[in-house]
């Protein structure tokens, strides 16, 4: 049941794997990973890497995997902006920046030109980590977006225009919904990243997703590659779980991270903390697992941007 629901979504992106830009990039990791530098630091990448991390199914991790690869990145002499697109505001929550109120956020950058150096803050207590908070106002952008100039392309204007920090990543935490946000965040970057977690239901919209990528692709942004998916919230103790990792490597080969993230009560408790689990609880599962793979996802840069 596994194999046909993901072969039915995803076998005419994977049918010629050994030649996609992922698949070179992976390739190329075990070389890169060789040259590590001695003092801790992981190798910064030649050019800013922008990084959208979506999936239109919520509850697979999006925010989650966001923040944490951020705060491991910002831990390894990274200086990294997560920019936070989902109403909700969690990615700002669980790096307990403010986002209530009149607080300045993204929202008055996509639809009232406010230049995002304006909203950018610094993540307390762990420098070279920065923030771009959402509110609840970004709801109604969706609809306030539709009627002005370039709607797709307003937070890729930002980004650019964007040089108060000199920064090594941007990541996109995008809402739970294919709309106009989220094309917003695909226009920005050269880079997906999808999160997926490791049950069934996780694959039903793993598809529409694809499609509108191949959209933005041909219409909006020639560049946009999917670089990773990560394997999220993985149980060993089921069965289940092992099929759909098995199914989702057999499809998208090398572009699926070495690195799975398991089932965590840490990573839950995290964000109510105001913080990531890598400074919440950096000894557990969940916060050695999202090192490898925030590790896996820096030296995998070097063939990536070449």
């Amino acid at each position: 049941m596994v194999r046909e629901a993901l072969s039915s979504v995803v076998s005419r992106e994977t049918s010629a794997p050994q030649t996609t830009p992922t698949t070179q990039t992976a390739a190329a990791a075990p070389a890169a990973t060789a040259s590590r530098p001695s003092n801790g630091d992981w190798p910064r990448p030649k050019e800013r890497r922008i990084i959208t991390v979506a999936n239109q199914k919520g509850g697979v991790g999006k925010t989650t995997t966001s923040v944490n690869l951020a705060a491991a990145l910002s831990m390894h002499g990274q200086r990294v902006l997560v920019i936070d697109l989902d109403p909700q505001g969690n990615a700002s929550t669980a790096l307990s920046v403010e986002h209530r109120g009149d607080v300045p956020d993204v929202y008055q950058v996509l639809v009232g030109d406010r230049p995002l150096s304006e909203i950018v803050k610094e993540v307390p207590e762990m420098p070279g980590l920065y923030c771009a908070p959402a509110t609840i106002d970004l709801a109604g952008a969706e609809i306030e977006l539709v009627s002005l100039v370039a709607r797709e392309a307003r937070l890729r204007r930002a980004i650019a225009a964007f040089d108060a920090i000199e920064l090594d990543y941007i990541l996109i935490d995008c809402p739970p919904s294919l709309g106009l946000l989220t094309v917003n965040a695909l226009v920005a970057t050269r880079e997906l990243l999808i999160p997926i977690q490791c049950e069934y239901y996780a694959l039903e919209g793993l598809g529409q997703l694809l499609r509108n990528v191949d959209l933005v692709r041909a219409h909006l942004n020639p560049d946009l590659i999917l670089s990773t998916i990560v394997l999220t919230m993985y149980d060993g103790r089921t069965r289940l779980a092992s099929q759909v990792a098995d199914e989702v490597r057999s499809h998208f080969g090398d572009t699926v991270l070495n690195t799975v993230i398991p089932r965590s009560v840490r990573v839950s408790e995290a964000p109510s903390y105001g913080q990531s689990v890598m400074t919440y609880d950096p000894g557990s599962s969940g916060a050695m697992a999202y090192m490898d793979a925030a590790r896996e996802i820096a030296y995998r840069a070097a063939a990536i941007q070449a």
